[in-house]
């Protein structure tokens, strides 16, 4: 049986995770748009820049979650996430529906997140509307 993950390590998780989308952001963002700026001479626009942004993490998650169920934070805290109903590994658009319902969390000081505290099974908002869980994967024997 699989034992859902807990929210102190799952949150642990996502700051680590927070940190380590900095040098993601900074390689497929920030570096280019910089010398975009420097050798055109031009800026896209701010919209343009949150598409960018939606994409590149997009991407960032998407590969993780349909390859091995995990992100590189997912990986040290030994979670992964899989489908609530049988624990199988996420379909593309399981995934991402997930990733599409993780930005409402984002854009609104993470709403979805505190709902844990009220949600009966500790879970995500955007993880109950995916249809997905996170669990704990077992610890490697000494």
């Amino acid at each position: 049986m699989v034992e859902i993950a807990g929210l102190r390590r799952r949150f642990a998780s996502l700051v680590y995770e927070a940190l380590l989308l900095l040098g993601v952001l900074a390689l497929t963002f920030m570096l280019p748009n910089l010398i975009v700026g420097m050798v055109f001479k031009v800026t896209e626009p701010g919209w343009l820049g949150w598409v960018h942004i939606f994409v590149v993490l997009g991407a960032y998650f998407l590969w993780y979650w349909r390859g091995s169920g995990q992100t590189l934070a997912m990986q040290t805290w030994r979670l992964r996430v899989v489908t609530a109903q049988g624990g199988k590994p996420l379909s593309w658009r399981r995934a991402l529906l997930r990733y599409v319902c993780c930005w409402p969390s984002v854009c609104l000081f993470g709403a979805g997140l505190w709902w844990a505290f009220l949600d009966r099974d500790r879970q995500f908002a955007h993880d109950r509307l995916a249809g997905t869980v996170v669990v704990l994967l077992p610890g490697r024997p000494s």
